[in-house]
């Protein structure tokens, strides 16, 4: 059982950033991919960024490229989302995930374990 708390979400202008991270209580993360995930209201749910925690593979949506950096914390078992230039349309609930078994790291239904959310908010 993995437990993932996100936090770090808020209200930023456009052009603004914003570092959101998420903590995971388990024991290993060895052979875990963990994402970000975004939703905004009344939209699908979107990749955002992920990584193969062993590994070190980082993947990006293309909405984000560019503009966002995911990165962890080995030894904190801490995963972050730094978020620069962002824009009115970042604006969602943004969740943490984490599977122990990767096929597909983009796609949400691979992932076991979900966070409870944090909010991001980019005025114009």
């Amino acid at each position: 059982q993995v437990q993932l708390v996100e936090s770090g979400g808020g209200l930023v202008q456009a052009g603004g950033s914003l570092r959101l991270s998420c903590a995971a209580s388990a024991r290993t993360l060895s052979g875990y991919a963990m994402g970000w995930f975004r939703q905004a209201p009344g939209k699908e749910r979107e990749f955002v960024a992920g990584i193969r925690w062993s590994e070190g593979f980082i993947y990006y949506g293309d909405s984000v490229k560019g503009r966002f950096t995911v990165s962890r914390d080995n030894a904190k078992k801490t995963l972050f989302l730094l978020m620069n230039s962002l824009k009115p349309e970042d604006t969602a609930v943004y969740y943490c995930a984490a599977t122990s078994s990767p096929a597909s790291i983009k796609r949400g239904s691979e992932y076991d374990y979900w966070g409870r959310g944090t909010q991001v908010t980019v005025s114009s």
